[in-house]
């Protein structure tokens, strides 16, 4: 089978395509004259411009001056494929491009969706939740954002452009080549790339995405539990004030610390029943989340893996039964698991505080992450050194 059949066929299907997309609700993009721009290409590269021009005009006097074709014939071939290819590379050049995404921009924020819980021995629940995060924070900012000002698709080296009135949500855009949307007001860029089997890459950039972020994550909570892991909101079985007085005291201590300090560690000490888990999710409904803190709780296998997200600004880590995580080194448990390394990294303010960003000085990650444990005794005496845990509240009163 000769390869024109082959291309015949791609010919075939790219028209199909096409005329989708037209089915679709979107419209061919044309090109408008822009009498400053077409000034600034004067001034700025008039040699290129004049070139340009006589090449064209060179193609159309071809197009109408063949000797060997009678004149209806030669008006004919104004309209032929050839000819039109000529002129909108010509027309391409004087008037202005649509816009496009300033990929300078440094604040991004990208998911594959829908995402999907994959279960296996190299991916645990652990990553689906997080990039199920994502994907909530993503959304949520695009509802945040309404309806766009502009929204275009390039396919087939064509651009096509959706009428913005008749927009009703995401997953009824027919996306065939690259979605580019923009929202004026907030200066935000949306990418939409499309996949087999319906998947798609969202990628959403921005000047200054950070407050947009704070918005969709707002009383946002992730469980990291192994196999359990899910998305959800901050709950709390009892208020702060149900506290006894010294446990009250101590957490307007925390709460002054935590809008003072970028980063805090507090650990909660005491027997069990005495309410420290109860209270670090207390801590977490009333303080954290007002201040825009994200929560994550983590247990005993997140831990070893968990990255704090980089798009959020403020974050909250629960880390419950501290002392069985970050056991001394010295003991034979601690030495098979590399738990108390890795909490350790997340406590260690002054190794944090030793590099600064320079490019993003003011958007230095907020971390407050709160540790309970039954004793100190089994802790690494590395946990509370000076520069780890700042604040200790020892739980005495049997609560629960």
């Amino acid at each position: 089978m000769n390869s024109g059949y082959w291309q015949d066929e791609n010919n075939q299907n790219n028209q199909q395509q096409s005329q989708g997309l037209l089915g679709s609700g979107w419209r061919p993009l044309e090109r408008n004259f822009d009498l400053n721009f077409f000034f600034y290409l004067v001034q700025n590269d008039p040699w290129e411009v004049a070139q340009k021009s006589l090449d064209c005009a060179s193609d159309l006097a071809d197009a109408v001056g063949r000797n060997n074709y009678a004149w209806w014939a030669n008006i004919l071939n104004l309209f032929s494929e050839k000819t039109h290819s000529q002129f909108n590379e010509f027309w391409e050049y004087i008037t202005p491009a649509p816009p496009f995404p300033d990929n300078r921009h440094g604040e991004v924020l990208s998911v594959e969706t829908p995402v999907v819980q994959m279960v296996n021995r190299h991916s645990i629940p652990i990553d689906y939740a997080l990039n199920r995060l994502q994907e909530i924070t993503l959304f949520k900012i695009l509802d945040l954002l309404g309806q766009p000002n502009t929204i275009l698709q390039y396919y087939l080296e064509r651009y096509f452009y959706y009428p913005v009135e008749r927009f009703v949500n995401w997953e009824r855009l027919e996306v065939l080549g690259t979605i580019y949307v923009y929202w004026e007001k907030y200066q935000v860029w949306l990418e939409i790339y499309s996949y087999e089997r319906g998947r798609r890459t969202y990628v959403l950039m921005a000047k200054d995405i950070t407050p947009l972020v704070n918005k969709a994550t707002y009383n946002l909570a992730v469980v990291l539990s192994g196999y359990q892991s899910r998305v959800g909101q901050v709950q709390s079985e009892y208020s702060i004030r149900s506290f006894p007085k010294d446990i009250q005291d101590f957490t307007d201590t925390v709460q002054q610390q935590i809008l003072t300090c970028d980063r805090l560690a507090v650990l909660a000490q005491g027997e069990p029943g005495t309410g420290k888990t109860v209270w670090t999710q207390a801590v977490a409904k009333e303080i954290l989340v007002p201040l825009g803190y994200t929560v994550f709780i983590l247990d005993h296998d997140a831990i070893e893996n968990f990255v704090p997200p980089s798009y959020l600004e403020r974050i909250c880590l629960i880390v419950n039964e501290a002392d069985n995580l970050a056991q001394d080194r010295g003991s034979l448990p601690a030495q098979n698991s590399n738990k108390t390394e890795h909490i350790l990294s997340l406590l260690d303010g002054t190794l944090y505080r030793s590099v600064v960003d320079e490019s993003r000085p003011q958007n230095q990650q907020k971390l407050v992450v709160l540790l309970t444990c039954n004793t100190t005794k089994r802790l690494d005496p590395a946990v509370l050194r000076k520069g780890r845990i700042d604040l200790i509240g020892e739980f005495v009163h049997k609560f629960v």
